[in-house]
């Protein structure tokens, strides 16, 4: 089918091409993409489109065939990311409590962040981290991946505007953020010391391999699971386990479930899980 121009469209666009990118999308990146989207991928890619120099979105589907170096702009426009910093505070009262033990055991914390974004999730697992353990905190390391490239860039920097920093207390934001001045008034910037506590990736999670360790303390998969599909998710879901601790902790997001899969996880706390297996290698 050939892409129809809508008058309110200024590309050429199709149900046909709209289909082609979820298809396309769910190949890639393993995100299986509603129906009700069209608007929002229309919105998304036309900038790609208008980068390109593109008139229609077949031509653009063509183009992302014929370039694989598209497919990361591609995956970058499509991916949501929806982050703040100590979103569900109770994780973060979770991870200190598990800082504390792990500590008494004399043992270093190894923790993941699959789904880093901007980089509030793991920023504020290190500020957790270090209000538990004080400067002894400062040697642990959080890896922290995403699919979207550019998120990662946003991350890697450390930067936000002030705005995003409202839901914090004010200690909070004394202690662990630099304020801007000139040119970067309006602007914080994330400590130094906290910034070499994290470790950023490009991870897509549908890799045969993701170069993450085995015996994690936690993993942080908030939120993402429910841009899969369910086979999909039993999948991720599965792998992730194998690389938790026995007594290690699987955070998930509040409107995730994993109550189908209690021959790999258990229930602990609120949206908090250990692997079913108490077995689970070490």
């Amino acid at each position: 089918m050939t892409s129809q121009l809508h008058e309110d469209h200024e590309f050429g666009y199709s149900p046909d091409d709209f289909e082609q990118v979820r298809r396309r999308l769910y190949q890639q990146a393993g995100i299986s993409l509603a129906t009700s989207k069209r608007q929002m991928v229309y919105s998304r890619l036309a900038r790609r489109l208008r980068h390109l120099h593109l008139s229609d979105f077949s031509g653009y589907l063509d183009y992302l065939d014929r370039h694989p170096e598209e497919w990361q702009p591609f995956i970058n426009a499509l991916t949501t990311n929806i982050t703040a910093f100590f979103r569900e505070r109770h994780h973060f009262d979770q991870l200190a409590q598990l800082a504390r033990e792990t500590q008494r055991q004399g043992r270093p914390l190894r923790l993941w962040s699959s789904a880093a974004s901007t980089g509030e999730e793991p920023y504020s697992m290190a500020i957790a981290l270090h209000q538990a353990l004080g400067d002894r905190a400062l040697g642990l390391r959080i890896i922290a991946s995403d699919i979207d490239t550019g998120v990662l860039d946003t991350a890697r920097q450390g930067i936000y505007a002030l705005e995003r920093l409202e839901q914090l207390e004010p200690a909070l934001k004394k202690r662990y953020f630099q304020r801007g001045t000139g040119a970067n008034t309006g602007l914080a910037r994330i400590i130094p010391e906290l910034r070499l506590m994290v470790e950023f990736r490009r991870i897509n999670l549908l890799d045969a391999e993701w170069g993450i360790p085995s015996s994690l303390d936690g993993i942080f998969c908030r939120n993402v699971m429910i841009y899969f599909d369910k086979p999909t998710q039993a999948r991720l879901l599965e792998r992730m386990v194998r690389l938790l601790r026995p007594d290690g902790l699987f955070f998930a997001g509040h409107s995730e479930s994993f109550v189908q899969a209690n021959h790999l996880v258990k229930l602990v706390n609120r949206t908090v899980y250990r692997p079913a297996q108490q077995g689970a290698p070490a």
